[in-house]
């Protein structure tokens, strides 16, 4: 029979499942990406952004994933107490008239900050670092510090950074924005295979490329949580002075060890100006005030035959990029130094105690949840805000969604740090806990939601039948 000779009624059906679709009409836009910096197509600068949105159309998913600051003991009456504590170190110990106080605070301020003399103070107090306040640079956040020291370090095309991977991803999209290219180096159990460094720093100079530095968090590093002894880190500077580049130490997470001794930082041990000291207030005092800095006291000589300091040539950076930092900012960070005689470690002692907890909630319910011969694995930081956890299968956003969204758990997938594009959560298979925003009861709840989570995948990937439980029936 034919289509024309069939009842109107067996033709609906067919229509139904094979309807004409009929293209949208070319959109006409403003602007196409094929004309802006390449770099906003990149993975990298998606990043954040993405893990953000995940967090917001998930609001009641226990949260592993954000690396942010410990919230409880926050309180709304230390900010005026904290500004007026600055306002009152201006006035009496640096001898500032009354106008001279107003202006610091309400008007455009100096372009390297204004509270880089306590900066200097903290660092000789709690890191052992002795450095003049003028080689510090104030900024808006340490992300600013970061693009700040590459756009001064990236001549031209033939400049590359080098970087322990996995990478913080702040770092990574820095270099795209100044067209930086980065080349990862292998971690290892150190922090840094100090081999597989000098290997890419040979092969780039073979290939006519200037490895200008080498980004490095030798203290529980983002996102590893893995440190460096001290040893590795006296090998790392020799290295540097002897192949001829800086290093770049980030270090939000120092203050924040266990109950080993302190290590100290690359800069404690810098002896020959190689290291570039990227510093935040963001962990320690205020997310909020947005304040870090760059400590930058290497020399530059000009061309005129000058010499200054690196920090000046960073501070030229900075007053076409955001002018100063804002001084109602510095001065609520610079009041808690002082209320704390500029040390931040008896400041941080409750934060600590609470990470240290969290820590150890965490690698316990790991292994009560995935015992022995489990193909489930974790490493064992001994401080900052992160654990890693290794499975059988590969970790993308997809899972992160629907880990969120039917399991009502959030983490976050290990291959944004890792410089592979955009389909590299092909090949990674780990995800970052964090410790520090959540209590002990969110921890159980999430830790429990993960292993049926995980327990689900591989019975998925075995092809055994799963019984799927959407989020809000979850405990």
């Amino acid at each position: 029979m034919s289509l024309e000779n069939l009842p109107k009624a067996h033709l609906a059906p067919v229509v139904a499942l094979a309807p004409v679709r009929e293209l949208p009409p070319p959109v006409h836009t403003d602007l196409s990406t094929e004309h802006l910096h390449p770099s906003l197509e990149d993975p990298a600068l998606n990043s954040m952004n993405f893990l953000n949105e995940v967090a917001n159309h998930y609001p009641d998913a226990v949260s592993l994933a954000a690396g942010r600051p410990f919230e409880e003991f926050w309180d709304l009456d230390e900010l005026p107490r904290y500004l007026a504590r600055f306002s009152e170190y201006l006035r009496d110990e640096r001898g500032y008239s009354e106008e001279r106080v107003r202006r610091t605070l309400f008007q455009y301020g100096r372009t390297k900050g204004i509270v880089h003399e306590l900066v200097a103070a903290n660092l000789e107090l709690d890191e052992g670092v002795s450095v003049d306040p003028e080689s510090i640079v104030v900024t808006v956040g340490c992300q600013e510090a970061m693009v700040l020291v590459l756009r001064a370090l990236r001549s031209g095309p033939k400049d590359v950074l080098l970087a322990v991977s996995p990478t913080y991803v702040g770092l990574t999209g820095a270099a795209r924005l100044v067209d930086m290219p980065v080349l990862p180096v292998a971690s290892g159990a150190a922090g840094v295979d100090l081999d597989d460094l000098l290997t890419q720093i040979q092969r780039a100079r073979t290939a006519g490329l200037r490895p200008r530095g080498c980004y490095v968090m030798p203290d529980f590093a983002n996102p590893s949580g893995v440190s460096m002894p001290e040893t590795t880190r006296r090998a790392l500077l020799s290295l540097a002075r002897e192949e001829d580049f800086l290093l770049l130490e980030d270090n939000p997470y120092g203050l924040f060890h266990g109950d080993t001794r302190r290590v100290p930082t690359l800069k404690a041990l810098d002896a020959g100006r190689r290291v570039v000291y990227l510093g935040s207030f963001a962990k320690t005092v205020l997310p909020g005030a947005r304040v870090g800095y760059v400590v930058a006291d290497q020399t530059v000589t000009a061309s005129d035959g000058t010499v200054g300091l690196f920090a000046d040539e960073l501070s030229k950076i900075k007053s076409m990029l955001t002018v100063n930092t804002p001084a109602l900012a510095q001065a609520i960070v610079g009041g808690k130094l002082l209320e704390h005689g500029c040390s931040l470690v008896a400041a941080t002692r409750r934060e600590r105690e609470v990470y240290a907890a969290n820590r150890t909630r965490i690698v316990e319910g790991l292994a009560a949840r995935f015992g022995e011969g489990s193909r489930v694995s974790w490493n064992v930081p001994a401080g900052g805000f992160f654990v890693v956890v290794t499975v059988p299968f590969p970790v993308d956003d997809e899972l992160l969604t629907r880990s969120a969204r039917d399991y009502g758990v959030l983490w976050t997938p290990m291959y944004h740090f890792y410089d592979t594009g955009a389909d590299g959560g092909d090949g990674v298979r780990s995800l970052r806990l964090s410790c520090s925003t959540v209590n002990a009861a969110q921890i159980d709840t999430g830790l429990d939601r993960l292993a049926r989570l995980v327990n689900d995948e591989l019975a998925r990937k075995q092809g055994a039948p799963v019984a799927l439980t959407r989020a809000g029936d979850l405990s």
